[in-house]
């Protein structure tokens, strides 16, 4: 009893927290430096996720925005070059920049800015000490499983679902996130998913109740954490 009533209060706190959002604090989802790098074959991120979305705006980029700069997307940025008259490498550098016309980039989800603080404030509890891609990770892994049809339809359900976050339990999650949780957020939202469809993750190091895992299927590792299907 004493520890369903100490996640219940976590929980508490957690919903209670979220709403003490201002206007600056929502404005750090934008800082991501899109255009602050040239983006070649192999880089991944927020900003090549966004160049995704940009260019599929333009009729360009057809595939997932995946934040992965792969093969699509340097056949997008070479159809886009050659049509606005720039060298075809397949390179998104600075001229390439100048000739992008300013777009929104939208997120992949109508949800409400609480949403999104407090898909922060779960990344936050469940991937502190690791670095950008794997945060980004565990954010990806809750909006893969709203795709599903095993777990509920929101942000906010699939977050509060008993028993599923240990973060919830252990009062992590009720820290404030930082930019680059607020960012990794956005990242996921905008489709940059490192784990490749994972609805499931795990740290070996230091789980116990891992009988579960041999029912799923192993996507990839990042960081400390292993994605499953």
């Amino acid at each position: 009893m004493l520890s369903r009533n100490k996640v219940l209060i976590s929980v508490m706190l957690l919903l209670i927290m979220v709403s003490f959002v201002n206007l600056e604090e929502a404005e750090a989802l934008d800082l991501a430096e899109f255009g602050s790098r040239a983006l070649s074959r192999g880089d991944e991120g927020i900003d090549v996720a966004v160049l995704q979305q940009k260019l599929k705006q333009l009729n360009y980029y057809q595939g997932n925005l995946d934040g992965i700069y792969g093969g699509g997307t340097v056949e997008a940025v070479k159809k886009f070059q050659r049509d606005n008259k720039l060298q075809v490498d397949g390179v998104f550098g600075q001229s390439s920049f100048d000739k992008l016309p300013e777009l929104q980039a939208d997120l992949n989800y109508n949800i409400s800015r609480d949403d999104i603080i407090l898909l922060a404030r779960i990344i936050h509890g469940e991937a502190r000490g690791e670095d950008f891609k794997g945060k980004v990770a565990v954010g990806s892994v809750i909006l893969n499983r709203i795709k599903s049809n095993h777990f509920p339809n929101s942000i906010r359900d699939v977050i509060l679902q008993k028993g599923q976050f240990s973060s919830l339990m252990d009062g992590q999650a009720n820290y404030y996130p930082g930019e680059e949780e607020l960012q990794a957020a956005r990242a996921a939202l905008l489709g940059y998913d490192p784990t490749m469809g994972s609805i499931y993750f795990y740290n070996p190091d230091i789980a116990t109740n891992t009988a579960w895992i041999s029912q799923r299927n192993f996507v990839t590792r990042i960081g400390g954490h292993v994605f499953l299907r």
